[in-house]
């Protein structure tokens, strides 16, 4: 029954935030900002840019352009060194390959971002991504996920087939809008996404097969409330 899986990449995939973090504070702190981890997880699953601006807002005397760009390079070079993969999330990844299910990754971050993960993602397990350099309006829109499974081959109507995982507000609401069957990860974002209108949550991937999942989509299609 389950038809794909569409992957959040920072906090679902990877535990990449305190990367963006700590690119987000150097950059602060060298530029005459103002920037703390509460500033940095109020804008966990939002674009560069409006980071960029908020850091502009508080004091940081660069560019939106030029503040982006040195996250950006400052993250790509951390997950070039190492990519901080969830605990369990390879073994998950692996077992939807077995199961003929296929993976899409479905993100903000910029192409060679996603890129780089796709490269290191287990062989096989993605079909394709979508990402924050893509012509698509960015989450919460369900735009990005609605293009996902159009790459996949996946109409509009079977939504509740496929499998979101994310964990992010804005995230969550960009894949429940999409009409898919969306899982909350909240073991690596500090914020509550508790009141969110996922249709169930985990806190880490112990025991996650593609099982698991197809089991969710056939409690959510069966009328079944978590």
């Amino acid at each position: 029954m389950l038809k794909v899986v569409f992957w959040d990449m920072d906090g679902t995939l990877i535990d990449s935030e305190p990367y963006w973090h700590a690119g987000e504070m150097e950059i602060a702190a060298a530029h005459g900002g103002y920037w703390d981890q509460d500033l940095a997880w109020a804008g966990s699953g939002t674009p560069v840019p409006q980071v960029a601006q908020r850091m502009v807002d508080h004091g940081c005397q660069l560019s939106v352009d030029e503040i982006g760009k040195g996250m950006i390079d400052y993250v790509a070079r951390a997950e070039a060194a190492h990519m901080p993969w969830i605990a369990g999330v390879t073994d998950v990844l692996r077992s939807l390959v077995e199961a003929g299910v296929p993976s899409v990754l479905v993100t903000t971050s910029p192409r060679h971002l996603a890129q780089g993960l796709v490269d290191q993602a287990p062989e096989g397990a993605f079909a394709g991504f979508v990402c924050g350099d893509d012509d698509v309006e960015k989450k919460p829109s369900p735009a990005p996920y609605l293009a996902a499974a159009k790459l996949i081959g996946v109409a509009p109507e079977d939504m509740a087939y496929c499998v979101a995982l994310e964990d992010s507000m804005s995230g969550l609401t960009s894949a429940a809008a999409s009409g898919a069957t969306t899982i909350a990860q909240t073991g690596y974002i500090q914020t509550d996404t508790s009141n969110g209108p996922q249709f169930a949550s985990i806190d880490s991937y112990d025991g996650v097969t593609a099982a698991t999942l197809d089991a969710f989509v056939r409690r959510r299609v069966g009328g079944v409330a978590e």
